[in-house]
């Protein structure tokens, strides 16, 4: 009898040892993402999908098919920011995959940087201030990755795939 009480006290402790433990906040931002599986600095697969959630991290997305632990993957991310409302921009991120659910792939982010795009923003559809929801959990993502100590190194430059941020 004493045991079952034990085991209960146990079985409730480590409910609330195995909740959610992330450091970092997590922003549900909904984006185009392209991923590359490498193994060995070789790319084994390509695809693309949608960012689900992010911190500075890790990031949540669904590739459409499950992609193997362990294995490291690159994702070029399409920011819905402009940079200086000029030039488009995508997050570069790579990591290691944590957890593989159906198509969910969570990794656990290595490295990250900002780059430039070479689009021009002539060719890229305005979004009226106010209307997209992706804008302002942008801007929020942006003010909290730039408060955790990383650097915004090259913030004038108009080079294609110059870095503007980056964190390893």
């Amino acid at each position: 009898m004493n045991s079952m009480i034990g085991w209960e006290k146990r079985t409730a402790e480590g409910d609330a040892i195995a909740g959610d433990r992330r450091q970092d906040r997590r922003y549900q931002l909904h984006l185009d993402v392209k991923w590359k599986l490498i193994r060995r600095r070789r790319v084994l697969d390509t695809g693309t999908g949608q960012t689900i959630d992010m911190s500075s991290g890790g990031i949540l997305f669904d590739a459409g098919r499950s992609l193997p632990e362990g294995l490291n993957v690159e994702l070029s991310i399409t920011w819905p920011v402009l940079l200086h409302n000029v030039a488009p921009m995508q997050l570069v991120a790579s990591g290691r995959i944590v957890r593989s659910v159906g198509g969910k792939i969570a990794i656990h982010t290595v490295q990250h940087e900002f780059r430039t795009v070479g689009v021009p923003a002539a060719a890229r559809t305005p979004t009226p201030s106010g209307t997209d929801d992706r804008l302002s959990s942008s801007v929020n993502f942006l003010k909290f990755f730039n408060s955790q100590n990383d650097t915004l190194y090259a913030q004038g430059s108009s080079s294609v795939g110059a870095p503007v941020a980056s964190r390893k």
